[in-house]
C-alpha cells in the first residue's frame, strides 16, 4: 500500500536523493538513479566551490544541479499530491479498492504541496541565477583580457 501523504513528504524532504522514487518504483528506477547522481554532482560542486573558490569553472556547472534536482523533486511532489484518489489507487495500489483511503488527499498532503511550490520555485530560480551570473562574469573577464 503506497500512501500519498507519505510519498509527498518523502519527495519533498529527501526527494533529491530519490528515496520517494525508490519507494514508489523500486531500485530499478532509472529516473531515481539519474536524480541521485545529479544531486551528488551538485554537492560535489559545492565542495569544489568551497575548496577552490568561486572562480572554479567546474563548480559553476555542478552547483546548479542540486537546485535542479530539488526542483524536480518538488515537481514529483506536486504531481503525486494532485493525483485523484481513483487514479492513485489504480496506478500504485491496484490490489485495493478504487476509493481506498491510502490515496486520499488530507491536510498533510496539502502542506507538502504548498511547501513544494515554494521550495521548488526558489531552488530553480536560484540555480538558474547562479549559473547565469557565473557564466556572464566569466565572459566579462575574458573580454577584459582580450581588450588589454
Amino acid at each position: 500500500m503506497k500512501n500519498k501523504s507519505l510519498v509527498c513528504w518523502l519527495s519533498l524532504l529527501v526527494g533529491c536523493f530519490s528515496l520517494a522514487r525508490f519507494y514508489m518504483f523500486g531500485l530499478r528506477d532509472s529516473v531515481g538513479w539519474a536524480l541521485l547522481f545529479m544531486s551528488l554532482l551538485g554537492i560535489y560542486g559545492f565542495e569544489r566551490a568551497h575548496s577552490f573558490g568561486l572562480d572554479d569553472p567546474l563548480s559553476w556547472w555542478l552547483v546548479p544541479l542540486i537546485g535542479l534536482s530539488v526542483a524536480v523533486s518538488a515537481l514529483h511532489t506536486i504531481y503525486w499530491g494532485l493525483m485523484s484518489v481513483a487514479r492513485w489507487n489504480n496506478s500504485y495500489n491496484p490490489q485495493t479498492d478504487i476509493e481506498s483511503s491510502s490515496g486520499n488527499t488530507n491536510w498533510l498532503t496539502i502542506g507538502a504541496l504548498v511547501l513544494a511550490l515554494m521550495l521548488g520555485t526558489t531552488a530553480l530560480l536560484s540555480s538558474l541565477a547562479y549559473g547565469f551570473q557565473r557564466y556572464f562574469e566569466s565572459q566579462i573577464e575574458e573580454s577584459q583580457k582580450l581588450s588589454q
